[in-house]
């Protein structure tokens, strides 16, 4: 349940809802998901968190990160960390947990709701904590995916459970294919007559 004069404030665990959403089979179009809760309410801020890989020369989420920073998102990032496991695959690891907790805590205070868009049930202590300060909060991710994307004590927790895949007509769009490889040409030979 939303209210008009309701402060609000968004917490977007950004790989968890990445991931949530393509296993639904489409993509996020955040400025559309920004206009959906700015209508819901008065949107105090809107907080994406994510790990970047620092070392890569190009990473595929450096367009969205510096689009959502220039697009009126509190960005929080840190560098992710790689690792080999004991099967000898390379692992990257980039919790945002503490972060998106922190920031939480600090924020209850000046809000009336809270939107979490994450399915992760480390989380649970978090809602339960705002819940005592007296703040709302709804819990954005998906139940309809194999499986679920949502640990089922943080859906309990929440005060709203919003499902992910009945907000793709408003903040969807359908993925994106990925890019072709640019094949470079010679140039073509021209003949002067």
């Amino acid at each position: 349940m939303f209210y008009k004069d309701d402060r609000l404030a968004l917490f977007i665990d950004g790989s968890n809802l990445y991931a949530a959403a393509r296993a639904l089979g489409f993509d996020i179009d955040y400025k559309l998901l920004r206009q959906e809760f700015m209508r819901r309410g008065k949107l105090v801020r809107a907080f994406y968190y994510t790990a970047l890989l620092e070392n890569e020369e190009y990473s595929p989420i450096r367009p969205l990160v510096d689009w959502l920073h220039y697009n009126g998102f509190a960005m929080v990032t840190k560098p992710a960390k790689e690792y080999t496991d004991s099967q000898g695959r390379r692992k990257v690891k980039g919790n945002m947990d503490i972060e998106l907790t922190v920031d939480a805590m600090e924020l209850a205070p000046r809000v009336d709701h809270i939107v979490l868009f994450s399915g992760d049930g480390d989380f649970k202590p978090l809602v339960e904590s705002l819940q005592r300060q007296g703040v709302r909060v709804s819990v954005v991710s998906t139940i309809r995916s194999q499986p679920p994307m949502i640990a089922d004590e943080l859906r309990r927790q929440a005060d709203n459970f919003i499902e992910l895949d009945e907000l793709r007509e408003v903040i969807g769009r359908p993925p994106r294919e990925p890019r072709e490889p640019r094949v470079e040409r010679e140039p073509e030979a021209t003949v002067e007559t």
